[in-house]
């Protein structure tokens, strides 16, 4: 049985590896991320296959430019038909509304559902020794909520951010506020390039509505039991 709060992240680069993931997980996911790897790489055509399979779209390219090129690039996204588009929330306020505007106008254009839009606040790879270092006068945490507050105002439907930020979050911007997290990882596998991190069920603890999970999932013995792993402490969690 799936459940729509796992996002799988296909950390792949053909569409043959990604036929072969999505079939052998079968109706276990039914959410999938595609980041820029694999768009870069097998471009609409992974899109209109997961659709295909009635499969949820993360499409998870992180638009970061003006607010002019950000919002047409985005109208040319909406397109595509994914379920969730994202920016980055350091482009500023006008670029995130832009966003917004334009998603908003494609999609009533098109008569399709609008994707949800969310922002990333800070990478999850990203530690405090990294963060000082770009010379932010502020903790890591703190810019986090602060980004967090400005996606809300601007209109955005949620943000990106570590499962360890995501309590605070909820409570500044509400329950209904989209929180979506990476850097999950399951007891016994490997940190990876990540930093702020969280196991499944702690992450839902402090309050995320979706979980991004890759490498323990696809570089896994067995994806499949993995998965079913994953989806078990999930389930425990409610």
């Amino acid at each position: 049985m799936s459940d729509r709060r796992l996002i799988v992240a296909l950390d792949v680069h053909s569409m043959e590896s990604v036929q072969q993931l999505v079939g052998q997980l079968g109706d276990r996911v039914n959410y999938y991320k595609v980041g820029m790897e694999l768009f870069y790489s097998a471009g609409s055509q992974v899109i209109n296959y997961l659709r295909q399979q009635n499969k949820d779209i993360f499409l998870d390219l992180k638009l970061h430019d003006i607010p002019n090129t950000v919002g047409q690039g985005l109208a040319t996204l909406t397109q595509l038909g994914a379920t969730m588009l994202n920016v980055h929330a350091s482009g500023g306020f006008s670029m995130m509304q832009a966003a917004v505007k334009a998603v908003k106008n494609k999609a009533s254009a098109l008569q399709m559902p609008r994707p949800k839009l969310i922002a990333v606040t800070v990478l999850t790879s990203m530690d405090e020794n990294e963060w000082s270092g770009l010379g932010y006068n502020v903790d890591l945490s703190q810019q986090v909520i602060h980004l967090s507050q400005l996606a809300q105002k601007a209109g955005m439907d949620g943000v990106v951010a570590s499962p360890q930020e995501a309590a605070q979050i909820q409570k500044v911007c509400g329950s209904e506020f989209i929180i979506v997290t990476p850097g999950i990882r399951p007891s016994g596998t490997a940190i990876d390039d990540q930093s702020r991190i969280a196991t499944p069920a702690g992450a839902l603890k402090n309050g995320a509505h979706h979980l991004v999970i890759g490498r323990p999932i696809t570089a896994a013995a067995n994806p499949k039991q993995a998965v079913k792993d994953i989806l078990r402490e999930m389930r425990d969690l409610g």
